[in-house]
């Protein structure tokens, strides 16, 4: 009889629980519909699932851009129980991100962000803490090369020794993936720690491989879960995945920075981590408390640098090979006006201007490839009204870079790879507004200027010495532009061939 009564009195706490919970629910719809008129509209949500079963996670962005076609241009969507606020096409994003940047500029940490970074570095951090850590970074980045012929001399360096390894294919069909980050992650060394690795070396294989893991990950179905539920984390392989990764990396920079000090002179420092250790020893001479200058902002922001640096830039030109290759009428034009204008030199930043129709092509590569299709989430930092809508302090906005890089209204052609789209009728190069790959507003990629300087370069001097074709027996059509969702969109597995011109 007891047994009896204890069932019962369970039975009866699990459906009190299940009516509170229906009971609350139905309170939020009631209290939504009265705002409805003020609110972003978007599809009924469902207890606890929110809208989940309309989303496909291993591609949320194709899913997200679908629904924009029906609830417009702000809309609502819940994934499980958490409310998020989309916006599509570059007339919404511009608004919020541009001329809204305050309102809509601060980061939404979710779990994983939270896992990478614990609230410091950059990337992943609001507040006084990013804000000090941004300045910094941007003060020192443009010390040690952004945007100065420095850095400009280390990515010519660079590009030699990516050509170097092409050689060594002979012709032969190859991945391009490995070369190309090795390349373009040594201008991130070169930048944080003064020196670059050689492309044989197993410390610098090994950090490319683990910040690849990690950004395909990330877009992970299941990581997407474990966002909206963070108990799920003991049955997300996936995150302790990441985690790992990440504590080797933490592990080989320690090691790097414990050799940095040996030789450490105030001086004159070498790169990014040495300003940053100078300015770390000052506070604390000085006896500066809460100092935001510590061992662990330092780890995090190396590697933000690192993942954000290396994997934006090489898998937009790992797409740069794969399209070029894919039209090679397009591959002839560029390499005729590089013959004509450049000769054979070597390519420098300068020539930019006098290259219009290579330009068109990188960009046209940077818009067509939207290699990050969802903007990473940010959250409002206050009440505020956008498009007629109301939004509260705290949403957290998915801003959809792909739908401004593809806007309809704002491109001819936007589903077909077009340089055209970046040259005027005299064929001279030509700025778009809605060209917005780097995203916009005060969270904008910290290094636009170096990814813009690498492209460039890299492109143009892979370019001026080799003709890409696809693998024997393949023809261009065959050609899969079909991209590999994680994080970023890069190009599905392929070989292509790096044929000498001369």
């Amino acid at each position: 009889m007891e047994v009896f009564l204890q069932q019962i009195s369970s039975t009866g706490i699990i459906l009190a629980a299940v009516l509170l919970f229906l009971l609350m629910y139905l309170f939020s719809i009631s209290s939504s519909s009265q705002n409805e008129e003020k609110e972003p509209p978007g599809p009924k949500p469902l207890p606890l699932l929110g809208n989940l079963l309309m989303l496909d996670l291993k591609q949320t962005h194709v899913s997200l851009t679908k629904l924009s076609k029906q609830y417009g241009s702000v809309y609502t969507v819940y994934f499980g129980p958490k409310k998020v606020i989309v916006l599509a096409g570059y007339k919404a994003v511009k608004q919020a991100l541009v001329n809204l940047s305050e309102e809509f500029g601060d980061r939404d940490i979710t779990p994983i962000f939270h896992d990478f970074n614990q609230g410091m570095g950059i990337a992943f951090s609001n507040g006084d803490n990013w804000r000090e850590m941004r300045r910094f970074a941007l003060s020192n980045l443009r010390d040690f090369g952004m945007g100065k012929r420095k850095i400009e001399e280390k990515i010519i360096a660079e590009s030699q020794f990516l050509k170097e390894k092409f050689e060594t294919f002979k012709g032969k069909a190859f991945d391009s993936s490995q070369p190309v980050s090795f390349a373009v992650s040594n201008i991130i060394s070169s930048i944080v720690y003064g020196n670059r690795f050689d492309y044989s070396d197993s410390r610098l294989h090994e950090m490319v491989n683990r910040a690849y893991e990690n950004m395909k990950l990330t877009g992970s179905a299941s990581i997407q879960l474990y966002n909206l539920f963070p108990w799920l984390r003991p049955f997300v392989k996936n995150q302790q995945r990441i985690v790992n990764n990440l504590q080797e990396n933490y592990k080989e920079s320690d090691k790097i920075l414990h050799d940095l000090k040996k030789t450490l002179n105030p001086q004159e420092p070498r790169g990014f981590a040495e300003s940053f250790l100078i300015r770390q020893q000052q506070d604390k001479d000085s006896g500066e408390t809460g100092s935001f200058f510590h061992m662990k902002n330092l780890f995090y922001t190396i590697n933000n640098l690192f993942a954000a640096g290396t994997d934006t830039t090489s898998t937009t030109l790992r797409w740069s090979l794969l399209l070029i290759t894919k039209y090679p009428e397009i591959q002839a034009k560029v390499q005729e006006e590089i013959d004509r204008v450049i000769g054979g030199r070597q390519p420098v930043v300068d020539d930019r201007k006098n290259l219009h129709y290579t330009d068109a092509v990188i960009h046209e590569v940077q818009r067509f490839a939207s290699i990050a299709p969802i903007c990473v989430p940010r959250k409002t930092t206050c009440d505020v009204h956008l498009n007629g809508y109301f939004i509260k302090k705290g949403t957290s906005v998915f801003p959809l870079l792909i739908t401004v890089l593809k806007d309809e209204s704002e491109w001819e052609t936007p589903h077909t790879f077009n340089p055209g789209h970046f040259l005027n009728e005299e064929g001279h190069f030509i700025k778009r507004d809605a060209f917005l790959p780097f995203s916009a507003g005060r969270r904008v990629c910290l290094g636009e200027g170096l990814a813009r300087m690498e492209l460039f370069l890299f492109f143009t001097s892979l370019l001026q010495y080799f003709r890409f074709t696809p693998p024997p027996g393949v023809s261009e059509d065959e050609l899969d532009l079909t991209p590999v969702v994680g994080f970023t969109l890069n190009p599905s597995p392929h070989k292509l061939c790096a044929v000498k011109r001369f």
